[in-house]
């Protein structure tokens, strides 16, 4: 096992430590990722579950679990909404937002998955102008 990476809610409250190696790393662009963070696409990084030592917060955590099949579920902090990690009901596989983490994780992307379901304007996006900050 590595060093524990540390990883947090937006607002602080849930905090979380992971160790690896980790599996594998994806960036899924299918709707449901999507809409899952209203962004581009998803950036997880799939691991098994015991690598997670939750540090605080573990209470502010509220489970979306759907009522269909095949749609996927989510971890959030109840009071900023942060996606947080999860263990996939369907997997069994501890699922880490890359984004959620305070340090690299050592694990690059391994692919971009459900890329034909990609957003329309992500590729317009990726030729746009880079700002360091906000722009002028």
């Amino acid at each position: 096992m590595s060093d524990p990476i540390k990883g947090a809610c937006l607002c602080g409250r849930v905090q979380y430590q992971v160790s690896g190696p980790f599996e594998v790393f994806h960036l899924c662009h299918c709707s449901q990722c999507r809409r899952s963070t209203g962004s581009a696409h998803a950036a997880n990084i799939f691991t098994s579950p015991e690598r997670i030592e939750w540090l605080a917060g573990e209470d502010l955590i509220k489970r979306y679990t759907p009522d269909e099949d095949n749609v996927i579920s989510k971890c959030f902090c109840t009071h900023c909404g942060s996606l947080v990690p999860y263990t996939s009901l369907k997997s069994g596989k501890l699922i880490i937002p890359a984004g959620g983490l305070s340090e690299p994780a050592g694990i690059d992307p391994l692919d971009n998955i459900f890329w034909s379901d990609r957003a329309d304007w992500y590729d317009a996006g990726l030729a746009a102008k880079h700002c360091e900050q906000w722009p002028e």
